[in-house]
C-alpha cells in the first residue's frame, strides 16, 4: 500500500477502492452478494453454480496435500468454509482480544450489560428453536441446528444501523457492537464443543498442536513480532485442527490470541528516533531545485530507511495485521462465503415458514433474540447490576434487539455444519436463515426510525 501511494500510477486505482468503500459498506455488500446468488440458484444457471463447488484443490508435494482431510482432497465449498472462514475468525480473535486490552470489553462496568445481553440473546434463540420443533416433531436430526439462530451478523447489524446516521447515539453502537462480539464468543464456543469430534489420532494432533501454541506463546512473551513466525506456525494448527476433527475455524480465533498486541518498540523512542534521523536529513538538503537535487543520497537513502524500518517496529503485530487484513475479510472473503452458502433453491409450492426446520429458524432469530435480549437487559437493569446506558431507552432497545435478529453469516456457516450438504435440511435452514434475518432487519431498522430522536437537519426539511 505504501509503495502504491508513492507510486502516482497507483494512486487512481486505490482512490478507486476507497471510494467504493465509502459507497458500499460490507453489510449492504453481503446483502447484494446474497440477492445475487440466489437469482443465479433458481435459475438456468444453477447446476453451473453447484458445479463451482465441487472442484478438489492441492497444495504441497508428492503425497502430501495440505488441502486434504483424511487422504481426501478439499473441495472448492470447504476450502470457502473450512479456510477462508479461518482467516474471519481470526479477525474476530483479533477483534476479541483488543477490545479485552483497551476497548468496551477492558471495562467490566461497560462490558457487562451487553454480555449479559448477549447472554440472553444465544439462549433464547435455542430455546425458541427447540420448543418450535418439539411442536412440529422435528426429529434429534433436525433438532441438531438448535444453535443456528443464536448468532448475530455484525456487518449487517452495523450496516443497517449505518442507515440512520447520526441519530444513531454512540452508546447504542457500542452496545451491538460489544454484544455482537460476546455473541461471536459464544457461536466460536458451540462451534467448539458441538460440531468437533475427538478419537485417539485426534488427541495426537491437539497434543501436537499444543505443542506448536507453546511455541506462538512463547514467541510472543519473547517479543517475536516477526509475522511469518506466527503464520507458519498457525497454518500448521490449522492443518492439525483440520485433521483431528476439531473444527479448523477455531485454530483462527486461538492463533488471533497469541499474536503480540505491543509493538516492539514505544512510541516516545520511536518519535525521539525518527525526530533525531529527520533532522540529520534536514541539514543534507540544498537550496535549489537542480537535477542532482532529484535523486536521493547515500546517507538521505539510509536515514529514510532506518525510519522506514522503525515505522514497521512501532506498530503491534495485532493492529497491522487487523487493519492489513479488513478490507479482505469484508470485501472478499465475506461476499465470497455469501455466494458459496446463500444459494436457496426457492420451491414456491413448498415454501412454508410455519413448519419445520425453516419455521424453527425463523422463530428463533425474529422472536427468540429479540425476547433474550430485551428481557436480560431489563433484568440486568432491575436487579441494578448495571444501568441504562446514556442515549439508550426501552424504546431503542426494543429496536436493536430485533436488529440482532439478522444472523446470516454465522447462521448460514452453523446451518452448514449442522445439516449434511445439498439435503433438504440445509435449504430449509437457509431460507428460515434468510427470511428471519431480513425480517428483523426490517422491523427493527423501523422501531429505531420512529424511537431514535431526528437530527435538526431531518426536523426542519420535515417542516418544509
Amino acid at each position: 500500500m505504501d509503495f502504491a501511494y508513492r507510486n502516482k500510477n497507483f494512486v487512481p486505482i486505490y482512490s478507486l477502492v476507497d471510494r467504493f468503500k465509502t459507497i458500499v459498506n460490507p453489510g449492504v455488500l453481503l446483502l447484494i452478494v446474497a440477492a445475487i446468488t440466489m437469482v443465479i440458484a433458481n435459475s438456468p444457471l444453477n447446476s453451473w453454480y453447484q458445479s463451482l463447488w465441487t472442484y478438489d484443490f492441492f497444495i504441497g508435494f508428492g503425497d502430501f496435500n495440505l488441502l486434504s482431510h483424511h487422504g481426501k482432497s478439499l473441495t472448492s465449498l470447504e476450502i470457502v468454509n473450512d479456510g477462508l472462514m479461518t482467516i474471519f475468525f481470526f479477525m474476530v480473535g483479533l477483534e476479541v482480544k483488543r477490545e479485552v486490552l483497551v476497548g468496551q470489553l477492558s471495562s467490566f462496568r461497560q462490558a457487562i450489560l451487553p454480555i449479559i445481553a448477549s447472554i440472553g440473546g444465544m439462549l433464547m434463540p435455542v430455546l425458541v428453536f427447540t420448543l418450535v420443533g418439539k411442536y412440529h416433531n422435528l426429529s434429534p436430526e433436525e433438532l441438531r441446528g438448535a444453535a443456528i439462530p443464536m448468532a448475530t451478523d455484525i456487518a449487517f447489524s452495523l450496516g443497517v444501523l449505518s442507515l440512520l446516521g447520526k441519530r444513531v447515539p454512540l452508546s447504542l453502537k457500542i452496545f451491538l457492537l460489544t454484544s455482537a462480539i460476546a455473541d461471536d464468543i459464544g457461536g466460536i464456543l458451540v462451534i467448539a464443543v458441538v460440531y468437533s469430534h475427538l478419537t485417539t489420532q485426534s488427541l495426537i494432533m491437539l497434543g501436537i498442536s499444543l505443542v506448536l501454541f507453546g511455541l506462538l506463546y512463547l514467541g510472543n512473551r519473547l517479543r517475536i513480532n516477526n509475522q511469518l513466525y506466527y503464520f507458519f506456525l498457525g497454518l500448521a494448527i490449522w492443518y492439525l485442527f483440520l485433521q483431528a476433527g476439531i473444527h479448523p475455524t477455531i485454530s483462527g480465533v486461538l492463533v488471533a490470541f497469541t499474536i503480540p498486541a505491543r509493538p516492539y518498540i514505544d512510541l516516545k523512542k520511536y518519535t525521539d528516533s525518527m525526530q533525531r534521523d529527520l533532522d540529520v536529513i534536514k541539514t543534507t538538503i540544498r537550496e535549489g531545485d537542480s537535477k542532482e537535487d532529484r535523486m536521493l543520497s547515500g546517507l538521505q537513502v539510509k536515514y529514510l530507511s532506518r525510519i522506514e524500518a522503525a515505522s514497521d517496529r512501532a506498530i503491534s503485530p495485532l493492529q497491522d495485521i487487523e487493519d492489513t487484513l479488513g478490507d479482505l475479510v469484508n470485501y472478499i472473503i465475506m461476499p465470497l462465503f455469501a455466494f458459496a452458502n446463500a444459494g436457496v433453491i426457492f420451491n414456491l409450492s413448498d415454501i412454508n415458514l410455519l413448519e419445520g426446520v425453516s419455521s424453527s429458524i425463523f422463530f428463533g432469530l425474529l422472536i427468540g433474540k429479540f425476547l433474550g435480549i430485551f428481557s436480560f437487559t431489563f433484568l440486568a437493569i432491575k436487579l441494578r447490576i448495571s444501568k441504562m446506558p446514556d442515549g439508550m431507552n426501552w424504546a431503542n432497545l426494543s429496536g436493536l434487539a430485533m436488529l440482532c435478529g439478522i444472523g446470516f453469516t454465522v447462521s448460514l456457516f452453523m446451518a452448514g455444519l449442522s445439516y449434511e450438504l445439498g439435503s433438504d435440511m440445509l435449504n430449509d435452514a437457509k431460507l428460515g436463515i434468510i427470511f428471519g434475518s431480513v425480517a428483523s432487519g426490517i422491523v427493527g431498522y423501523f422501531i429505531l426510525r420512529m424511537t431514535l430522536k431526528k437530527t435538526p437537519h431531518e426536523t426542519e426539511e420535515a417542516q418544509e
